[in-house]
């Protein structure tokens, strides 16, 4: 009842102005010091840009994206793919590993950007412009978690997650390298956001093809770069990497 509670409120209180109103007197306190030891370059009213939560012992992150990015991207400079297609991972993403070696992204929301070693399309992970056995190199990292709740404009499908992991095997070629990342622990569906599977689910909807290795982000935020899948098993939301092959 109380994670029902966090997430109906969080959806209404981002960016969290109650907890930022808590740092508006050191704002002012500030603002205040700085007025007085500055001559020509005095901030104005005006031009204010309050930031309130900043103020932090450690540089914030979130575990996920940034260990999964990391971990794709050691994948990808390990083996030197000529070229490798991404579907729907983030974009920060793509655009690191696009130096490693030449990226097509694709999305149902197609990224509208420029880069040398990136191209960009629209499409569906459901419905992907690949032959049969195709693509030597894939990836799809915090993806098929989303498919079928409505989130990002995807039709309604409760089979969705299965149907895209369908996909993603039906395209990757013989000898090819196929690198999943999906929330894991206990197995749900937090509507509309994000489903959450058991590491087995995986397997078992990936059982044409290998898992040569397995790294996981715990619910501490901690990164296992070489997990026992059990580990994820009583997790309520961690992060399963999953590199799979084709023999």
């Amino acid at each position: 009842m109380s994670s029902l509670l966090r997430n109906w409120v969080l959806a209404f209180v981002a960016p969290r102005p109650l907890v930022g109103a808590l740092y508006l007197p050191r704002y002012l306190r500030h603002w205040r010091a700085f007025s007085s030891k500055a001559r020509d370059d005095r901030p104005r009213v005006a031009d204010s840009y309050p930031c309130l939560g900043d103020w932090t012992s450690t540089t914030p992150f979130d575990p996920h994206y940034f260990y999964q990015a990391a971990w794709l991207a050691r994948q990808l400079a390990a083996r030197r793919p000529a070229r490798h297609v991404d579907v729907g991972s983030s974009a920060q993403t793509i655009a690191a590993v696009s130096a490693i070696t030449e990226v097509l992204h694709i999305d149902y929301r197609p990224l509208k950007a420029e880069l040398a070693g990136l191209r960009c399309m629209a499409g569906d992970i459901l419905a992907l412009p690949f032959d049969d056995a195709s693509v030597p190199s894939l990836s799809c990292l915090h993806v098929i978690e989303h498919i079928g709740l409505g989130r990002y404009g995807d039709a309604i499908d409760p089979e969705g997650s299965r149907k895209a992991a369908g996909e993603l095997a039906r395209v990757l070629a013989p000898g090819g390298r196929l690198y999943l990342s999906v929330p894991v622990g206990r197995q749900r569906i937090c509507f509309n956001a994000h489903r959450v599977f058991a590491p087995e689910t995986m397997l078992d909807w990936f059982a044409s093809l290998t898992l040569e290795s397995f790294a996981l982000v715990d619910d501490d935020g901690r990164f296992h770069p070489a997990a026992d899948r059990a580990a994820a098993r009583g997790l309520e939301y961690g992060c399963g990497m999953f590199e799979f092959s084709r023999d």
